[in-house]
């Protein structure tokens, strides 16, 4: 039985490219006059997708148009409510072996006049073409045109290293090569060649690489034989480009590792709900993250039963230990101030997702009641907003161990009057003073920081249509763990030693009395810690560091102002414990907070999760003075 043929002029495209495209089928069956057939360009339209094409054959440019035979030709026509899908009427008969070709671009085949491919990288990317015989637009016949995007030219060198390293334990590095969107690529100039190095070593190593066919190169087996802050840095030979690695600290004994990823964030390329396999791999592969967190909404009409079962399955099958740990999540969304946004993650696979709607499931207190805080944790997001704030007066310390202090529509560490770096503003939400992290820390309320991703979907769906609207950079989540499975870095959550960036990969550490990040420290164990505490910390920047700021109690303690991309510090706090003490007159004994606040120069921020140091020997009573009186503390 003969069958129709489809093919592309040209085969392929290199990402971002543009020229004048041409899609050839070649009919194995007679067509009369007036068959209708439409062209589906698969594109929503956004920067990153294939152009959406004009159909005025007037345009100068970026057209779509249709020949029969190399005749005159045929006019497009935009099908309602497809922002890519395009109607054909053929002007005469086409019988069996004839083309119908569709053109899009410009008829002079100017580049500069054409039709741009989409900026990421896929193979065999799918055109469909309709037929409808009888001309009246029920379309049961398709055929389909598949087109290569490759890499475009490449830009930029990326390498994908540990953060955290123990002397002379071996470890692998990846080396990325990328175009300027940042697709993997192999796309370079013939004898290109990188020279790799290291920053800091006392021997003089350096390696020549070629760009691989792959668009990527693992060096398995790189160690460090001292301590130290290192760099891996690359030079492209060819372009005298430079190159250099995130930092990397090389400790003398390593009792945790630094893991890197999000547990609420939305990818501009790839759609969760639509492509959950490709979605997961672009996050582990294209995004190099360690872990990562489904984070869809709990309604039917945002995540159907499908979609969830679809997502269960894929985050089953691409959770690996030592490799990329996915773990299953969803936002829920209750009552403002008293509820607000949350992010649910699973510690298991095949969970059921808690949709509001059902009874049992239709506020905070029932679901914390029928799960276990061991086994699903909640994460309070975008506290500050109007829109999602929640003020933290139902605060769980079993569920609620980590909260996000950031995502990519703002912070919501303290108000914009006391120092907010990147305040929630626009049209659509504003700031919420009650859901100030601060405050709520100097309430008693004890958790870490995270931070989230871009998100358009759901409570902040209206954020993302309303330009307005500051947008900032996404942001990641540092998390210190022994080991790098689901086990191990749901222990690190609920034990509060993770950190929160603004999307930098910068390395931050805070300890009292040896103690790190999350710990809870009081003078009943540690009488000493009434009189002096003994604090040290370090930040390693991607960039040279413009302030380092400690902040006790919620306000400024100290501030440094480092030259360099590395700073370190010792101090101590001889204050009295029973001076300075917040007392929230509640179940907690009076206490003392810290936590660090870190920013480069290109503003970029990290934020440490606090440490508490509690006053409750009793040998030490609260000392009231008009200092303490003023705060409320003490009677």
């Amino acid at each position: 039985m003969r069958r129709s043929i489809c093919y592309c002029e040209p085969s392929a495209a290199l990402a971002g490219g543009t020229s004048t495209w041409k899609f050839v089928y070649t009919t194995a069956s007679h067509l009369p006059k007036g068959t209708r057939l439409r062209f589906e360009l698969a594109s929503k339209g956004r920067p990153l997708d294939w152009q959406v094409p004009h159909t005025n054959l007037k345009e100068k440019e970026n057209l779509i148009w249709g020949e029969v035979l190399e005749g005159k030709p045929v006019q497009a026509t935009a099908v309602p409510n497809s922002p890519a899908a395009y109607e054909f009427t053929l002007p005469q008969e086409l019988k069996p072996g004839e083309n119908f070709s569709i053109f899009i671009g410009h008829p002079s085949q100017d580049p500069k006049k054409g039709n741009a491919c989409q900026k990421t990288v896929q193979r065999k990317r799918p055109f469909q073409l309709l037929i409808d015989p009888k001309g009246k637009g029920d379309y049961k016949e398709g055929e389909t045109f598949y087109l290569d995007v490759r890499g475009s030219q490449l830009k930029t060198l990326r390498v994908i290293a540990p953060s955290l390293v123990a002397r002379n334990k071996r470890f692998d590095v990846i080396v990325r090569f990328e175009d300027i969107f940042g697709n993997l690529t192999s796309n370079a100039a013939d004898g290109t060649l990188i020279e790799l190095s290291y920053q800091n070593l006392r021997e003089n190593l350096s390696w020549k690489l070629f760009v691989p066919e792959t668009g990527f190169i693992a060096l398995p087996n790189l160690y460090f034989n001292e301590p130290g802050i290192y760099r891996i840095q690359l030079r492209n030979l060819h372009t005298k480009e430079f190159f250099q690695s995130p930092p990397i600290k090389c400790l003398p004994e390593g009792a945790l590792s630094l893991f890197w990823g999000l547990l609420h964030g939305e990818s501009d390329r790839v759609a969760s709900d639509e492509q959950a396999e490709t979605f997961l791999r672009h996050m582990r592969d294209d995004k190099a993250l360690q872990f990562f967190a489904t984070s869809g909404g709990e309604s039917e009409e945002e995540t159907a039963n499908d979609t969830w079962k679809t997502m269960t399955q894929q985050v089953a099958e691409f959770n690996e230990d030592d490799r990329f740990i996915a773990m299953l999540g969803f936002q829920w969304q209750g009552e403002p101030k008293e509820e607000g946004l949350r992010q649910f993650l699973y510690s298991k696979d095949a969970k059921p997702i808690l949709r509001r709607k059902d009874t049992k499931n239709n506020s905070l207190k029932k679901i914390y009641k029928t799960n276990n805080p061991k086994e699903l944790l909640a994460i309070p997001c975008m506290t500050m907003s109007k829109a999602t704030c929640y003020n933290f007066a139902d605060f769980n310390p079993e569920f609620e161990r980590v909260v996000e202090i950031y995502n990519s529509w703002g912070s919501s560490e303290c108000t914009t009057k006391e120092g907010n770096l990147r305040p929630i503003q626009g049209k659509a939400t504003q700031e919420a003073p009650d859901g100030s992290i601060r405050k709520a820390l100097n309430s008693g309320c004890r958790f870490g920081f995270v931070a989230g991703g871009n998100d358009f979907r759901g409570a902040y769906k209206s954020l993302h249509t309303t330009e307005t609207q500051t947008r900032y950079s996404a942001g990641l989540t540092a998390i210190l763990a022994k080991e790098q499975n689901r086990s191990s870095l749901m222990d690190a959550l609920q034990a509060r030693s993770c950190y929160a960036t603004t999307g930098e990969r910068m390395i931050v550490g805070l300890h009292i009395a040896g103690h790190g990040m999350g710990t809870e420290l009081d003078t009943k164990t540690r009488p000493g810690l009434e009189f002096n505490r003994h604090i040290t910390g370090y930040a390693i920047g991607t960039q040279p560091l413009s302030e380092v700021l400690l902040i006790r109690n919620g306000k400024e303690f100290k501030s440094f102002t480092p030259k360099e991309d590395r700073f370190e510090f010792e101090l101590d706090d001889t204050e009295l414990l029973g001076e300075i003490a917040l007392d929230t007159r509640g179940e907690l004994p009076p206490f003392v907070y810290y936590y660090l606040r870190v920013m480069q120069k290109d503003g970029h921020i990290a934020w440490s999760s606090p440490i508490w140091v509690d006053l409750n020997s009793r040998a030490a009573p609260l000392i009231i003075t008009k200092k303490t009186k003023k705060r409320g503390v003490g009677e």
